[in-house]
């Protein structure tokens, strides 16, 4: 479990080849040694950070490549990953010695490891979207990568601390996730005990230290249990292999985490192993545990019948064993075992210079062909590096179509998620459905086993809050990209009509300034791509109708345009609502925030949040109405749609008063109503409205001030003057979603 050891003996390259020679008996060994020397002569003198020669390096990792078991061109770009990037070989020298394939892969690792994972989320994003096309030209770049990966976390000892916490979380957040999704456990494992170690220190420490002061015990109740049931299923007549083992220190630490419990009330620590020649002896096998002892309600899988998207197949459940301990027992088949060990490279197949085969092995790699369709969706970075972050952690949910046929889903998916995985035309024109022969709502959430039947009708079409009740990345962008374009047409009909009612004194018209090509000046100045996109914008609220006017018509034009509309050049609104609105923000606003650069457009802070200067800020463009501000860690920002998201910061010097609510939670006592309106008043605070109630029969007081303030900091100063008054328990101030202003007592 804790495997840190660097191997590094003179035999290694002997070892490499008596390793590949046990799966592949016929791998042409000369090549592999060829690798090696043309391998240690290139990289020369080069030395690691451990001070060992550079070639350690690369031949540790083959020999991880060929306990994966991969094909001989995997096993010769391991020892050659690296000479291209740190040496004067080229590709072409490489394809000359060592053939195309070769060649192909060394490129390709060359290319995945310039990948540096920033802290930076969209640069990160970026970076993933480079990895994930990696992935899908050729699987074994990843496994290769993930090998090299693996020596280099055996050997973080020798980096500088702050590398080595850089290195392990993008192992944890990238690395491990990849390797649990093709299904290579034991190097998932390895890679997350490394990383913790890393992160963590002093709990992996801890943690390692309570498994030593425990090992004698339980290697003897291993021991024990593996007796019991070999004996157990011996005389039930199944041939069985039992194994035990401790699970490994990241998932305990993970596990108490959790469930908040400390080491001594962990008690499945040991996890069994029974396998069998057949598929019908997994279940035997399942009988033999179940009549033995008692199984716990819940705890019982079967990816045998359901097998995982990586295609891990076993049977899992967790009985009260010997000694009332709680023990994980797996039953699988030997072929299951191999898949369970390997993962994907049990499967992956390649033919002589070609790509992988096409077999039956294509369904196993759904999931990573619906990666590669995300990445070329979703134009956010954030929301792509999250969606498939969300992807690679989640447990899977498996449902049947009305023919049969099964379909993966990641647990939460719902039935619009269902409707687009169909085809995004179903999805597009969901109206119904069915699960398991009743009628559900479409946020209904699938569970394993559910049956799924959906109806469609011409006229449905998305709702707006469809996008809330999906989690997979294709509803989401398909959701979204309707909403778009739905978006888009109105606010194109809305623009012209803003711009025809201006024009319409000088006997002009969208139409005949389009059909003279007149809008070209506007179209360079405000970069957009055609007419459509820059009168969508002023629908939007992004460009006004007088910036537009000022670039397409002439200078007599221009004269007559402004003789005859007020100085004010602000586009008209649509009812008096909207014209009391507009003023009352224009009052209320000012030129309190600059919006990329500029500091004229029309400007409203949203009531979800209420920012005050001295925030982070983000601004968010409402068709129509300009730009909204929000608070940038307001959940209703989040929401929006990314590519309405637009730059903003506070001017300075701005000190308008800003409305801004505070709840106080205070004992229900004489005095303290007015010993908080002091504060209030000492710190040069107006009180708009004040309401005062009671809890109930607990002696509490709950007060509602609407205040006025300038800045985030004349608010917290306030909030914490008011928590210091005796008998106040809690200030907070509500419709504020990141935490920050929050003072308790």
């Amino acid at each position: 479990m804790d495997n840190l050891a660097v191997a590094d003996h003179p035999g290694q390259l002997d070892e490499l080849v008596a390793r590949i020679q046990s799966y592949i008996p016929q791998a042409d060994t000369a090549l592999i040694r060829r690798a090696y020397d043309y391998s240690a002569r290139m990289h020369g003198e080069q030395k690691r950070k451990s001070g060992e020669p550079y070639v350690i390096h690369p031949l540790n990792v083959a020999l991880i490549i060929a306990q994966l078991r991969l094909d001989l061109p995997s096993v010769v770009t391991g020892l050659l990953h690296d000479v291209i990037e740190d040496t004067g070989a080229s590709l072409d020298e490489l394809q000359g010695l060592f053939g195309e394939e070769v060649a192909r892969l060394v490129d390709g690792m060359t290319k995945v490891s310039k990948i540096t994972f920033s802290s930076r989320e969209e640069k990160q994003a970026e970076n993933f979207r480079k990895m994930i096309i990696a992935m899908a030209h050729d699987i074994r770049v990843v496994l290769i990568k993930l090998a090299d990966r693996l020596h280099n976390m055996r050997t973080l000892d020798h980096l500088p601390p702050d590398r080595q916490e850089e290195i392990s979380r993008e192992t944890l957040e990238i690395y491990a996730p990849i390797a649990h999704r093709l299904g290579i456990y034991w190097l998932k494992s390895e890679l997350e005990d490394f990383a913790f170690r890393y992160l963590n220190p002093s709990a992996y420490a801890m943690l390692k230290a309570d498994v030593a002061k425990t090992r004698a015990e339980r290697e003897d109740y291993i021991r024990s249990v593996i007796e019991i049931l070999s004996r157990r299923l011996k005389e039930s007549g199944v041939e069985a292999e039992v194994t035990g083992r401790p699970k490994h220190f990241f998932s305990i630490h993970s596990k108490m985490q959790q469930e908040e419990l400390n080491f001594d009330q962990i008690y499945d620590l040991v996890a069994f192993r029974i396998i069998v020649p057949t598929l019908r002896e997994c279940y035997e096998a399942l009988g033999v545990v179940h009549a033995n002892w008692k199984p716990i309600p819940g705890r019982f899988k079967d990816y045998i019948a359901l097998p995982k998207v990586n295609m891990y197949q076993s049977l899992h459940s967790t009985v009260i064993g010997p000694r009332g301990q709680r023990m994980e027992v797996q039953i699988r088949t030997r072929e299951m075992h191999a898949v369970a060990e390997l993962g994907i490279a049990a499967h992956w197949s390649y033919k002589e210079g070609a790509g992988p085969a096409q077999s039956r092995d294509t369904e196993r790699f759904a999931w990573l062909r619906r990666l590669i369709e995300w990445q070329q969706n979703l134009k956010d970075p954030q929301e792509f590096l999250s969606t498939v972050k969300d992807d690679l952690f989640a447990e899977e949910v498996f449902v049947f179509t009305p023919k049969g046929d099964l379909l993966d889903f990641p647990q939460g998916a719902t039935v619009i998620d269902f409707a687009y995985r169909i085809h995004s035309q179903v999805g597009q024109h969901l109206a119904g459905a069915r699960v398991n022969g009743r009628m559900v709502p479409l946020r209904y959430r699938l569970k394993s086993g559910d049956t799924v039947e959906v109806t469609t009708a011409e006229r449905q079409t998305p709702g707006k809050d469809w996008a809330n009740h999906v989690i997979t990345a294709r509803a989401k962008s398909r959701i979204r990209q309707w909403l778009r374009q739905q978006q888009s047409e109105r606010s194109l009909e809305l623009g012209v009509s803003l711009i025809d009612r201006e024009l319409e004194p000088l006997g002009l018209s969208v139409a005949q300034l389009r059909g003279k090509g007149r809008f070209e000046p506007a179209l360079k100045e405000f970069s957009h791509r055609d007419d459509d996109s820059l009168i969508a914008a002023v629908g939007y609220g992004i460009v006004t109708v007088a910036q537009v006017l000022g670039k397409v018509l002439t200078p007599d034009e221009l004269k007559l345009y402004r003789g005859e509309r007020p100085a004010t050049l602000t586009p008209p609104a649509h009812s008096e609502k909207d014209q009391r609105a507009v003023k009352e923000q224009r009052r209320a606003i000012g030129n309190a925030v600059i919006v990329s650069g500029v500091g004229d457009m029309l400007v409203r802070f949203a009531r979800c949040c209420n920012p005050l200067p001295g925030e982070a800020i983000t601004g968010f463009i409402t068709r129509g109405r300009g730009v909204t501000v929000h608070l940038a860690g307001c959940p209703h920002a989040l929401a929006t749609d990314p590519q309405r998201r637009v730059p903003v910061v506070w001017k300075a010097g701005d000190e308008t008063p800003r409305p801004i609510r505070l709840e106080v939670l205070c004992v229900d006592q004489p005095g303290l109503l007015a010993a908080m309106s002091k504060a209030i008043a000492a710190a040069g605070v107006n009180i708009s409205t004040a309401e005062v109630k009671t809890t109930g029969n607990d002696g509490r007081a709950l007060s509602l001030f609407e205040l006025k303030v300038t800045n985030a900091a004349q608010l917290n100063n306030l909030m914490h003057s008011i928590a210091a008054i005796d008998g106040v328990m809690r200030v907070s101030r509500l419709g504020q979603h990141n935490g920050a202003n929050h003072h308790r007592v």
